[in-house]
């Protein structure tokens, strides 16, 4: 059985990761309205991912007799300055990600909840993996610069990325 604490700290990620679903469908919306078809696909890709972490905590929750509880989904932000403005945001995004991540690995451990700490394990090392696989694109970022044909080359190889990569 799930206690009170760990129940509420669940349903709170539930919201976190909906919000981070939400957030980049609309990085997604806003390639797609510059044409840039292959970051949008990277975004809406990251967004199905995002949904699927939902639905882990989600399914998590019931199998072990708590009741989830949805919130309401703030409105993402829906404009940015440039490619590098998005990525840099998804950085930090993610970076919160992985606070609250750890923030509930804690209180799992204060509660001693075994099952629990093994689900959030999962968790840990994909936010190791997504931290590292948004830094790197901020890396190909910074070294195409100002080049158009660098930044049509990369949106080419976001528009290859396929669900599960």
């Amino acid at each position: 059985m799930i206690s009170e604490k760990v129940l509420k700290a669940f349903n709170d990620q539930i919201n976190e990761e909906l919000y981070s679903s939400y957030l980049y469908l609309s990085m997604s919306a806003y390639f797609e309205s510059k044409n840039m078809r292959g970051f949008a696909n990277w975004f809406r890709i990251q967004s199905v991912e995002e949904n699927m972490h939902a639905m882990k905590f989600f399914d998590f929750v019931n199998q072990v007799g708590g009741k989830v509880t949805l919130k309401q989904i703030n409105a993402p932000k829906i404009n940015w300055k440039s490619a590098m403005e998005v990525f840099k945001e998804t950085l930090a995004h993610e970076k919160h990600i992985t606070a609250q991540i750890h923030k509930l690995v804690g209180i799992a451990n204060q509660e001693k909840d075994y099952a629990s700490q093994s689900f959030l394990q999962w968790f840990v090392n994909e936010q190791v993996e997504e931290e590292a696989n948004v830094q790197d694109l901020i890396y190909k970022l910074e070294m195409i610069g100002d080049n158009k044909g660098g930044l049509y080359m990369l949106d080419r190889e976001l528009g290859a990325r396929a669900t599960g990569q």
